[in-house]
């Protein structure tokens, strides 16, 4: 009896240092998000003063209405969303392809190249030779940049390749004695059952291309066509520490005559910028999180 309530003691003590600890953690993750949300509602002027933490002390609108008035960040914003649904349609399908052609034990080549992708991940060309190559080869300002570099990667191949292996072998031979081929087997059998694993690869594409901008930067900077949402956000970002101290003193004398019903500061755009580039990632999470976990626990460790 004595040992039961002391091993009962025991589990309700680290019940409670790890609810501490996790609400701790999820404070200090959630608050700075949660800032910039209320500096993107607060007026801008206002916001200058300081004092602003989790919620919004002056609210308005304006800053949103002001950024969505720029046609340009619907541009950057529609190319953002295009890239990131090709490169996650292509991507995890192109992927698990080449998973499957590599997980089968009577392909000759699967060793090889299984070789030459994970060399890829300890072995870079360096971004001088990158550049190089992706002009030798037209990408430069084309839109295929931000999708065809990227569309096969060692680490998601690897993940969805051991999730196949974790199948039964006896799917792929039983459609074999009713006649059915490899593509069939892949798209009809396997594809659908590594549903789990491939929304954990969906959302690391998806995450990733959202976020690039560096891609843009590089590639397609002179082509205001192919700019992207997080691109833009980081121009403002240098624009913002640029003219930070010129824009203190206009707001300071706006404020000082009154007339700051309208005014922005580039802390409020960059606030606004932020919080609009980070939503569409934020709605989506939730529909793909019940696949996280096991996707990913499957994916990493062989059946």
């Amino acid at each position: 009896m004595y040992r039961t309530k002391q091993l009962l003691t025991g589990s309700n003590l680290f019940d409670i240092m790890n609810t501490i600890l996790l609400s701790l953690l999820l404070v200090f993750t959630l608050y700075p998000f949660l800032n910039v949300i209320a500096l993107s509602l607060n007026d801008a002027t206002d916001s200058m003063k300081g004092g602003i933490y989790l919620l919004p002390r002056k609210f308005t609108l304006f800053n949103y209405q002001d950024l969505i008035r720029d046609s340009h960040i619907w541009h950057a914003g529609m190319i953002s969303l295009l890239r990131t649904v090709i490169a996650v349609v292509s991507g995890v399908f192109l992927t698990a392809m080449v998973a499957y052609t590599i997980s089968r034990k009577d392909y000759v080549l699967r060793s090889f190249i299984t070789m030459a992708y994970v060399f890829t991940m300890y072995i870079d060309g360096g971004l001088i030779p990158t550049y190089f190559l992706i002009r030798d080869v037209g990408l430069v300002n084309n839109f295929a940049v931000y999708v065809l570099p990227g569309i096969v990667t060692a680490f998601n191949l690897l993940v969805i390749r051991t999730y196949i292996h974790s199948l039964p072998e006896s799917l792929n031979e039983s459609a074999k004695i009713d006649g059915a081929g490899d593509f069939r087997i892949f798209v009809q059998i396997i594809f659908p059952l590594c549903m789990p694993v491939l929304a954990t690869i969906a959302l690391f594409i998806a995450v990733s291309q959202w976020n690039a901008w560096f891609d843009t930067f590089l590639y397609a900077s002179n082509n205001s066509n192919l700019s992207t949402l997080q691109y833009e956000l980081m121009k403002i970002l240098q624009s913002a520490n640029q003219q930070v101290t010129g824009t203190m003193e206009q707001a300071l004398q706006d404020a000082s005559a009154g007339q700051t019903e309208h005014a922005v500061t580039p802390g409020s755009i960059r606030a606004t910028m932020t919080v609009v580039s980070s939503l569409p990632i934020i709605l989506v999470y939730p529909f793909l999180q019940r696949y996280f976990v096991k996707g990913l626990t499957l994916g990493g460790v062989k059946g």
